[in-house]
Parts: C-alpha cells; structure tokens; sequence
C-alpha cells in the first residue's frame, strides 16, 4: 500500500512586514490575507493585500495558486489568476506589496519497523605488542580533508540573498567578489574568491577559500569544509552576510535587525500614512533590479 508523502511548504519572505522570516505549512491549503483564519496572515493596515488574497493548494504533488484578490497576485513578475507552482519561483500580493519566494521539501513517512535481533559482530583478535593507530586523537577537519573529494553533481542550490534569487543546477558553486565566481557577493567583508559550495556523501558542503577561516556554522569557525545541516546558520564571516540553510540546497538569507532612528519631526510626518505603505515603498526600489535578474 502506498503512502502519501509529507510534502511542507517553505515561504520565505524577502520584501514586506515579514521580511527575514521563513514560515512553513504542511496544510493541503494555504490561505493568504489580512483576515485572522489565514495561514500567512499579513498586518491589518497592509491594505493592498486583500483580507482573503490567494490560495496555495496541493494537487496530489504539485501546487496551485489561486488568487482571490483585488489588486492581483503575480508570479516572477506576471500577475495570475492561477497558476501551477516550481521551487524558487516568486510570489507578490499587490503591485509593490509582499513578496516572498516559494519552496517545497519533502519528508519521509515513517513506518513501524519490527525490531529483529542482529547477529554480534566478530570479535577482533587481541593483537599484543602492536598499537593501531587512533582515529580518535586525529582532528575531524583533517579526516574530511582526507576524505571528501570535490566532484561536479547535477543538484540544484538555491540562494536568496537580499532582492535577489539564484538558483544553479549544478555544484560546485563558487561565491565571491571576483566577477568570475558563479555567485557575485557584493559586500565589504567578502573577498575575490570567498567560499565554494558542493555535493558528495548525498550532502551538501561548506568549503572556506579565504584561508582564514572566515566561514562559520552556528557560531563555529569552517576549518576548510564542512557539511551543511537543516536549520544550520551560515556565517561567510564575522561582519557578514549570514544565512540560513533550510535543507535541499537552499540558503534564504538571514538580517539582523535595524535599530530605530529616534523619533524626529519628518518620521512624525510619515506616521500620517499608514505603517504598510512605508515598507512597500522599500520593497519598490528593489523591484526593477529583481526583475532583471528573473529575465537572464
């Protein structure tokens, strides 16, 4: 008897009030509104997203999405009344309202396993007067580096840094400031040729190109390459930029909040109009170069 798998939606928000977040949904409809029975709920004053905008609906393994909209939902820039969904493509309720990019991981069904009694393993025959050599006192990273070969691998690896959205089907990819690298990192604290990411063990790796150990994982310094985990936080260094491996090959950027400017004569101004229409005013500036960067 088959079993239906457990597929979990990933919306990752890059423009609007919840921009940095992930949220995950493994409903067979995903409601998307203003109105409190949503699952994606949006803030009440964001009046250009409808109470009740769209839907996400699974179709046996694939998803549809269905606007219900007034102002329209687009998808990679062209607006939609339904339209069948890929991983890494871009979702945005309203002209310049929230925009997030859709992604989907599948989980394995568990099943009861009935425990059956192994055979013992052989004993190793005591060897006196010869000591073998301890895989224990060796460091980790000098085991990996032993080890881990770099191939080329037919897997995707989806990036989400800021307003735009890279998706390669092909490992491994290098990420730097040189323009020759696969991924082009435009920041301070990144070098020419920072970083490198690739498949082998069926998963995927980190591997540190600027010999300072720059590169961490949660908090930990990469000593030249180490594996990618769910849920792990990629630093590419102290100052910069982080992100967030969420499983499968995609890395959504993670921002660290922004304090608040004190309060002065033109942010009162500003509080005439409605808190909504600042932040979609933000997310308009990164529109034509996102745009751009979906039409290569």
């Amino acid at each position: 008897m088959k079993t239906i798998p457990v597929i979990v939606v990933q919306l990752v928000h890059i423009q609007g009030p919840l921009k940095g977040e992930i949220q995950e949904f493994s409903e067979s409809t995903i409601s998307v509104g203003r109105h409190p029975t949503c699952h994606m709920q949006f803030p009440k004053d964001l009046s250009i997203v409808s109470r009740k905008h769209a839907q996400i609906v699974r179709e046996g393994n694939r998803f549809k999405l269905i606007d219900q909209s007034t102002n329209g939902t687009f998808v990679n820039g062209k607006r939609v009344k339904e339209a069948y969904l890929k991983n890494g493509d871009v979702l945005v309720f309203s002209e310049g309202g929230p925009k997030v990019s859709f992604l989907t991981k599948m989980m394995e069904p568990q099943h009861e396993i009935e425990d059956v009694p192994l055979p013992s393993p052989p004993k190793e025959p005591e060897v006196s007067m010869v000591e073998k050599p301890s895989m224990a006192n060796a460091q980790p990273e000098q085991v990996l580096r032993e080890q881990i070969s770099i191939q080329k691998a037919q897997v995707p690896l989806i990036i989400q840094y800021g307003p735009t959205l890279r998706s390669f089907k092909e490992l491994p990819v290098t990420i730097g400031r040189n323009p020759n690298c696969d991924f082009t990192l435009n920041h301070p604290a990144i070098l020419d040729r920072h970083g490198e990411f690739f498949f082998t063990q069926n998963q995927y790796w980190v591997k540190d190109l600027t010999g300072q150990k720059l590169i961490s994982i949660n908090g930990q310094p990469v000593d030249e390459q180490a594996p990618l985990k769910p849920d792990n936080r990629l630093g590419l260094s102290p100052q910069g930029p982080n992100f967030r491996f969420l499983g499968e090959g995609r890395l959504a950027e993670l921002e660290e909040p922004v304090p608040e400017e004190p309060m002065n004569a033109s942010h009162e101004e500003e509080e005439e109009y409605p808190r909504g229409e600042h932040r979609d005013r933000n997310a308009k500036r990164g529109k034509s170069i996102f745009k751009k960067l979906l039409q290569r």
